[in-house]
């Protein structure tokens, strides 16, 4: 249970149920980060805004490389809203859920290609507390993705960061959207 109690439907002004209403027909139910966020409508339309053009503009690395490391994030982090919503996205997409068991164990694993162990390594050390990446990680993300695809990388593993730590600290916990292998939630 969170922190601070949701915002409900009931309670919530015009715009904010229309949000509820469009996340719910994607999602399968209202996030309750979004229904968290609601007792500040400005902060959680920028937010809103600001998620959907990520959305758009994140298109230069495969959905499976991005998928991947904004879950690992999560689960660095320790955010279980993540990890549960990240899982749900990645099998609604279509990608390999069954490799997530060995996320912990990703450097010994061979359900990882090398590319996405250098993902994973980036996003663990950009995790850290003080920050831990390294020059060679940079050169050599820079060398197979672009600067765009880095770019692009870094910019999701920070915004998982983001999610992930607000959430924890505003007590938000997984929400269902999964359990164990089995998505709860239907394919929007």
């Amino acid at each position: 249970m969170p922190r601070i109690p949701v915002v409900t439907t009931k309670q919530a002004n015009p715009l904010l149920k229309l949000a509820y209403r469009f996340s719910k027909r994607r999602f399968g139910a209202v996030p309750e980060p979004f229904a968290v966020a609601a007792h500040h409508p400005k902060l959680f339309m920028a937010s809103a805004r600001h998620e959907m053009g990520v959305a758009k503009a994140a298109r230069t690395l495969p959905a499976s490389l991005r998928e991947l490391v904004v879950y690992a994030t999560a689960v660095k982090v320790g955010c279980s809203w993540c990890v549960d919503f990240g899982a749900m996205l990645i099998k609604h997409r279509g990608l390999d859920i069954d490799r997530l068991k060995e996320i912990h164990d990703y450097r010994d694993s061979d359900k990882y290609t090398e590319l996405e162990k250098l993902a994973l390594d980036y996003a663990d050390a950009m995790t850290e507390t003080p920050t831990a990446v390294t020059d060679e990680q940079v050169a050599e993300l820079d060398r197979r993705l672009g600067h765009e695809g880095l770019v692009e990388l870094t910019y999701l593993i920070a915004l998982e960061n983001q999610r992930g730590r607000m959430y924890s600290a505003l007590g938000i916990t997984d929400q269902g959207f999964t359990s164990g292998d089995a998505c709860r939630v239907p394919l929007p």
